[in-house]
């Protein structure tokens, strides 16, 4: 059973410090201006200026940002070794050095068990894009929720999150109601409840808990994702306007990656995708020193110009990428991006050839598990417009047997469901496969 939203636990009598912390780990949109008046206040503690840092780093210089956290490990120096560790993971981390905030949160959890503040960081261990650190960072959380005790809301929250993403749908679910009854504001955990659900397809069900979840906070840190899971759900039980009316009400111009995630998805459902991305974009993005930075990035600026039809663009990204010295790129992003470029070239055999060469590697392109779907929707789309239809539902098997709604999948299996051409408003005539 789905558990329903609610407002903020009370905080009366409770100081700004514990109060920004508890928004902060429920990535609540209240959490910014308490750790501002939190910061503003302790000018000189150290954990409140980098925990200050942490939420709004992305948005500074380099020069600054380095300088207020190093003004903040003085400070958290002073007041302890485990402060000073912690300022030293947010520096590490806000750097977006992961292999080296992960291995740092191993000594720091090792000395400080169940730390949550350092449990703020732990998406380093996925984010540093290697398979044994992934490994260890879902150890890490186990061996830290255990600690913890299962009254714990935040390591609760986290292990639902890290059974999401194995793929243990059912013990997720459990766990992220289990936190949300705890704390319902918990955004890890509505977060958490989401996957499993996508994983379940509740359709419906999901899209109810999710907006009564955010009317409570709509300013919620993951305020977009979650309408973007939203989306998802809609496309899955069929309810294809609403998916599309989410997709250009609640993602903005800058949500490029879960945007054509969300078109994408509706073409190979041969659906009318939402509003019209902007190519320009797309491709100024990919200019930059950051579009190659991640492969999950660039993979997400390819679906965009997949959903745009932009074949040549597709093929010059591989070639881009197939000189790029790391591996992953050159293995696993290259075919994927070339498998693209061929099914908007009308080509599913030779797309359908390039994914089933790819296997398990898929993974390597990052992101999670709800994400990376995207790649066998995509195979299962080839396989059925290249007359595969056993083939591809047997790809699919696992998710139209387990999900409860599963319009999506039903049409990917479909042969001679057409790919429309993206459009912002009237739908336009087919596209070629």
């Amino acid at each position: 059973m789905v558990v329903s939203g609610s407002g903020p636990a009370p905080v009366t009598g409770v100081g700004v410090g514990e109060r920004a912390v508890t928004e902060l780990l429920a990535l609540s949109g209240r959490a910014l201006p308490l750790l501002e008046k939190w910061a503003a206040g302790q000018p000189d503690s150290g954990v409140a200026r980098a925990l200050l840092m942490l939420a709004i780093g992305d948005g500074l210089g380099d020069d600054e940002l380095k300088e207020q956290l190093v003004v903040a490990h003085r400070d958290a120096t002073a007041a302890g070794e485990r402060q000073a560790s912690l300022v030293y993971g947010v520096f590490l981390h806000t750097h977006r050095q992961y292999r080296l905030t992960a291995d740092h949160l191993m000594s720091h959890f090792a000395r400080w068990p169940a730390d949550e503040l350092a449990g703020l960081m732990l998406g380093a261990f996925h984010t540093c894009e290697d398979p044994a650190y992934r490994a260890y960072g879902d150890a890490l959380v186990e061996e830290q929720a255990a600690s913890a005790g299962p009254a714990n809301w935040p390591w609760t929250s986290w292990l639902a999150a890290t059974r999401a993403e194995q793929g243990r749908a059912r013990e997720a679910h459990r766990l992220a109601e289990r936190a949300l009854t705890l704390y319902p504001r918990s955004g890890v955990a509505a977060h958490a409840l989401a996957h499993a659900e996508h994983e379940l397809g509740t359709g419906p069900a999901c899209v109810a808990f999710l907006d009564d979840w955010l009317a409570a906070d709509p300013d919620a840190v993951q305020s977009r994702h979650l309408n973007w899971h939203a989306a998802l759900q809609s496309i899955a039980s069929g309810d294809f306007p609403e998916a599309r009316r989410r997709a250009d009400t609640a993602l903005t111009h800058a949500d490029v990656g879960m945007r054509a995630a969300t078109n994408w998805r509706l073409l190979l459902a041969g659906q009318r995708p939402a509003g019209r991305g902007d190519l320009d974009h797309v491709r100024q993005l990919l200019a930059e020193p950051g579009g190659m930075a991640e492969i999950f990035h660039t993979f997400n600026l390819a679906l965009a110009l997949a959903v745009e039809a932009a074949t040549e663009d597709l093929y010059a990204l591989a070639h881009r990428a197939a000189a790029d010295p790391r591996p992953a790129f050159r293995d696993v992003l290259v075919p994927v991006v070339r498998a693209l470029a061929e099914v908007t070239a009308g080509r599913p055999r030779a797309a359908a050839d390039l994914l089933t060469g790819l296997g398990d590697k898929a993974e390597q392109v990052g992101g999670v598990r709800v994400e990376r779907e995207i790649i066998q929707d995509t195979l299962a789309r080839a396989l059925a417009e290249a007359g595969e239809g056993a083939r591809a539902a047997r790809l699919l098997h696992d998710r139209t047997t387990t999900r409860r709604h599963h319009t999506y999948e039903d049409l990917l299996l479909s042969r001679g469901t057409t790919v429309k051409a993206a459009g912002p408003a009237e739908p336009t005539p087919p596209r070629g496969r």
